[in-house]
């Protein structure tokens, strides 16, 4: 059977706090993860979606692939680890405006990926497969499975999406550019914010986008913050302004942006088209809770472009 996008990636235990992490706080666990959050939002798109991770023999790992098979995410070749625990992260709301994260994921089930658990994938069945480069900076022998993704699913002639999503507190950034630029042979969709994207190519934006065009990516996405965000391709340069909306909690909008750009790309939409909608899902997801609670199913994406803000629908 084919399915329309693989991620691959490590699926965390988040604990979230609305203030300052301390004794007595109210602490809410949850699901998150770069590739997880991407695989929801697909999904609730209706595309088929596979997931590819590890997770401990717990009880927070059995919830990670409930979760998961819940949304709609294939999730049969996750691998269970009854050597390592699943992963962690803590997420303080230190203001309205100031999130800090700390992780507790190394030695985690999810830092065990190895190219050996890719043997099932039958990539020729694989549309398109989404990495990060989170799950590079976890360990070396995840770096060595994203690669290998990437290597067998370009050789089956899938389309691959690379989200440099770059994390100072697990690596430093020239260690992520000696790992993430050889994997530009084999990406055709890169996504960076415009922090990261001399990581993967040199010089100032312009430069950088042309290098990346006159290589194998076909399209380049800039995300932009408030500012929206910008895809280039050989055919020239979209910009879409972000969406005016109630920020709440920005955890996850770059990941629900990636989403809809895949999403878009799989529909077949122009490259206006495909902005818009991931301008559109990053939009929901800062305007609601949690990483990916409040991605939209397929028929409410006409809601933010049709009502007006404030705006009750009877």
């Amino acid at each position: 059977m084919t399915v329309d996008v693989l991620t691959i990636g490590e699926a965390l235990v988040s604990f979230r706090s609305p203030g300052p992490l301390a004794f007595g706080a109210a602490i809410t666990p949850g699901l998150a993860g770069a590739e997880s959050n991407v695989a929801i939002g697909l999904a609730r798109l209706g595309h088929s979606v596979q997931w590819l991770g590890r997770v401990g023999d717990d009880a927070f790992g059995g919830e990670i692939v409930r979760t998961l098979r819940g949304e709609g995410v294939e999730v049969d070749r996750v691998v269970v680890d009854g050597t390592a625990p699943t992963g962690l992260m803590l997420l303080e709301q230190r203001t309205a405006d100031l999130t800090r994260v700390e992780y507790h994921r190394a030695g985690s089930a999810g830092s065990r990926l190895s190219p050996e658990d890719l043997d099932p994938i039958a990539f020729e069945d694989v549309r398109s497969l989404h990495v990060t480069g989170i799950t590079t900076a976890i360990s070396a022998s995840a770096a060595a499975t994203v690669q290998a993704a990437v290597e067998r699913a370009s050789a089956a002639g899938a389309f691959v999406s690379l989200d440099v999503n770059h994390r100072a507190r697990l690596w430093a950034r020239g260690d992520a550019t000696a790992t993430l630029r050889p994997l530009l042979p084999h990406v055709s969709l890169l996504i960076a914010s415009e922090d990261e994207l001399d990581l993967v190519a040199p010089g100032p934006e312009d430069e950088a986008v042309a290098s990346l065009l006159g290589g194998r990516v076909e399209q380049v996405a800039i995300k932009r913050g408030s500012d929206g965000a910008s895809l280039l391709t050989s055919d020239g340069r979209v910009d879409a302004a972000a969406r005016a909306v109630t920020a709440i909690d920005t955890v996850g909008a770059g990941d629900a942006f990636c989403a809809g750009l895949i999403s878009g790309h799989l529909d077949g939409l122009d490259p206006v088209g495909r902005l818009d909608r991931a301008v559109q899902l990053g939009a929901w997801a800062v305007s609601t809770f949690g990483d990916w609670q409040g991605l939209p199913r397929r028929h409410d994406l006409v809601d933010l472009a049709t009502h007006r803000p404030g705006e009750t629908i009877r």
